[in-house]
């Protein structure tokens, strides 16, 4: 199946883990719409260095009144995490009153494009019974415009990323290609522990302590926390999670620290924001912009690029059956 077909618009794109995973899927960026300064130039400074995507191709914009440039060409799949707080356990819970509710506006965007395909993200909190009405009104607006789908419930640690992440997708599709289209199957990646993941990070300083931190940190994470500017800082999130990260992975969860363990260091070590960027499924040298808060928002905020890469790959193998049929 050829990759010259497959192209993305990504929408409230972040700091690009939506991006990465479909890229390795095979998808050609053709925008990535993203409001947030730091994050847009985070898409920028990776863009060059990858030469995934030229700098033209990242809007910094808001996605409200947003409309795809006409040089766009087909879009086989329009993507986007739009912002959980209307849906999160950890806000109120307006779902459509909460003015940060952008389903409208992609959904307005999939009616400008008419992409193959539609993949939303978001918390898991949106798959609650008190949203169910919401979820079926997308579902319809979508039906209205031509497309199948539904929503799934999926664990990042069931994609290779070492934390757990739960996350809910939607996946819509133009009938012809919808009838091909598969969930990912769990289990296939292995996930790595936290000590895996993050030892040699650990050791680069030259700490001696890092292989016996690494061999005691043998789980997976709590889910990477942080991305609200209202709530989030630079720690690994509330009590419950902070004692988390002290008790089974022996890190110290209160604040972030700004490099690894230098030799002879004693006490409980810290996470960098590169480490949190690597238990999240970021590639080691992605380049994150910004002051540390800044770029542990994006962290905190970002779809793992591994699950991402997961749907990414039956979206893919969906539109090219689709052809060839």
């Amino acid at each position: 199946m050829s990759q010259q077909f497959l192209t993305s618009i990504e929408v409230c794109a972040g700091a690009g883990g939506q991006a990465i995973g479909l890229h390795r899927a095979g998808f050609k960026h053709r925008a990535l719409v993203e409001v947030d300064a730091h994050a847009a130039e985070t898409l920028r400074l990776n863009g060059r260095r990858t030469r995934w995507w030229p700098a033209r191709m990242v809007h910094e914009t808001s996605l409200v009144g947003w409309e795809a440039p006409c040089d766009v060409g087909d879009v086989t799949l329009v993507a986007g995490g739009v912002p959980c707080p209307p849906f999160s356990i950890a806000g109120k819970q307006l779902g459509e009153d909460d003015e940060r509710d952008l389903f409208p506006s992609i959904l307005d965007l999939v009616e400008q494009v008419e992409p193959r395909v539609v993949m939303i993200e978001n918390v898991r909190g949106l798959l609650g019974a008190k949203f169910e009405g919401y979820r079926a009104s997308i579902l319809a607006r979508l039906d209205s415009l031509g497309y199948q789908g539904e929503w799934e419930l999926l664990e990042a640690h069931e994609y290779g990323v070492p934390q757990l992440r739960p996350r809910s997708l939607l996946v819509a599709a133009q009938p012809d290609v919808w009838k091909y289209f598969k969930w990912p199957t769990p289990g296939l990646k292995p996930t790595p522990t936290v000590g895996e993941a993050l030892g040699e990070m650990m050791a680069e300083n030259g700490w001696e302590g890092a292989p016996a931190w690494s061999a005691l940190a043998d789980t997976i994470a709590p889910t990477i926390v942080g991305g609200s500017k209202k709530h989030g800082g630079a720690d690994l999130g509330p009590t419950r999670a902070k004692q988390q990260w002290q008790e089974r992975l022996g890190v110290d969860g209160k604040v972030l620290g700004n490099e690894p363990p230098a030799p002879g260091f004693v006490g409980t070590p810290k996470l960098t924001v590169e480490m949190a960027a690597v238990i999240q499924g970021f590639p080691s040298n992605w380049l994150l912009a910004g002051k540390k808060t800044a770029r542990y928002r994006q962290i905190g905020n970002a779809f793992p690029p591994p699950v991402a890469e997961a749907v990414g790959r039956q979206i893919a193998a969906a539109v090219g059956a689709a052809q060839q049929a």
